[in-house]
């Protein structure tokens, strides 16, 4: 008989999504005369913005005539979309990032979890908590060895780098669930640590587009010395409203290496490319048209009006539960408020008080790690007449 991984029965039974959709559609088959309010999984609401729509639809037309039709595509992405990319997000800051580094996919969710791959499970993992469950789950699904990193309201929930050796470091910043941030100063300390360690940073930049402060790198490789220690994930999802279109990005720098157990260092860029080129057909080349778009001039005026929304939806959830005399942070540079129990709650506890006595959907703090237990998660999301009637109900509740 076959076997299994045994790591898997390591896990949660759900996925935290999974198990908040679950009692959400519960409630609501029980009360189908309530209107339930969702401000628990993060994702977006507002449409695509019309430049990536008509970039799509242009690139529909191209797929009909054989002169513009295309088959598969480049392993790491059309160029058309690279060339933006490494131009907008990375020379336009002053960082060196060229179109062989970036590697285009459906999103960060598959590359965090996917990268794993191509490092040994002899690796020890540094993972933060509270913390987005993917780190955490891919690693038990591989058998490694996971050291906590905790972030408590002493840091103001930024990860602080620790005492012990690591070999893999995740941080995420804009952080989900916390909404915190590293800055600057912080995260030169961190690639201190990662180089002084011989280790990798895998450095989640999804939520990079919403960061409104001075101070708060939009990329790691901002930093002096990035690139020799540090892989970066990026999104379309919360950007741009590509959360079921699918396309993320991710830059492996030429040059970043590795050991193999006897010693010899190995480039990451080349095997990341081979892991891709075998495991990944690639992207679409009509959802790469409507990446590509978000970098015009229309594109950019579009998503900034879409993410001034969600910030918006973030203040009315940030200084409306504050003055019910609810402690919650975060929501200044991401989509995430992150809500502090009142008498002394615990996480599932909150939820279901939400769900029953308000109808309004949240993310239990604990599905995150233990440090998360005692703290609630709300998304900015919604619609802002959802928002709205969501903070009414929750302060008129408390």
């Amino acid at each position: 008989m076959a076997l299994v991984n045994e790591n898997f029965l390591k896990l949660k039974q759900n996925y935290l999504f999974a198990e908040v959709a679950k009692r959400a559609d519960a409630f609501k088959a029980a009360h189908p005369d309530k209107k339930v309010i969702s401000l628990g999984i993060g994702d977006v609401t507002r449409p695509l913005p019309q430049a990536c729509i008509e970039a799509m639809h242009k690139a529909v037309d191209d797929m009909s005539r054989p002169e513009t039709f295309k088959g598969y595509g480049p392993y790491r992405g059309y160029d058309f979309l690279c060339d933006e990319i490494a131009k907008n997000d990375y020379k336009a800051r002053g960082v060196d990032i060229s179109t062989e580094e970036i590697f285009v996919s459906d999103g960060a969710k598959s590359d965090t979890g996917n990268i794993g791959d191509i490092f040994s499970k002899d690796n020890i993992v540094a993972i933060t908590d509270p913390v987005y469950p993917v780190y955490m789950d891919t690693n038990i699904m591989e058998g490694r060895e996971i050291k906590i990193i905790p972030c408590g309201e002493q840091s103001n929930f930024a990860p602080i780098p620790p005492d012990f050796h690591a070999d893999l470091i995740y941080l995420c910043s804009p952080n989900n669930p916390t909404g915190s941030v590293i800055k600057k100063d912080l995260m030169k300390a961190w690639v201190d640590y990662a180089i002084k360690n011989e280790a990798i940073i895998l450095f989640d930049a999804a939520y990079e587009r919403f960061i409104t402060e001075d101070d708060v790198p939009h990329s790691i490789f901002e930093i002096e010395g990035a690139k020799s220690c540090a892989i970066e994930f990026r999104s379309f999802s919360k950007t741009a409203g590509f959360t079921g279109t699918r396309c993320g990005y991710t830059v492996v720098p030429k040059g970043l290496m590795a050991k193999t157990a006897d010693g010899q260092k190995t480039d990451l860029n080349a095997m990341w490319y081979r892991r891709q080129s075998t495991k990944y057909n690639g992207t679409s080349y009509i959802i790469q048209r409507g990446a590509a778009a978000v970098y015009t001039e229309e594109g950019q005026k579009q998503i900034n009006e879409s993410i001034s929304y969600y910030l918006e939806n973030a203040r009315i959830i940030r200084e409306g539960l504050s003055a019910a005399g609810i402690e919650c942070s975060g929501g200044i540079n991401a989509p995430y408020i992150w809500v502090k129990c009142p008498d002394g709650m615990t996480s599932w506890e909150m939820f279901d008080k939400l769900l029953n006595e308000t109808a309004v959907v949240g993310t239990p703090g604990s599905g995150f790690g233990e440090m998360g237990e005692g703290y609630f998660r709300l998304t900015s999301f919604g619609s802002r007449e959802d928002t709205i009637e969501a903070v009414e109900r929750i302060k008129n509740n408390f």
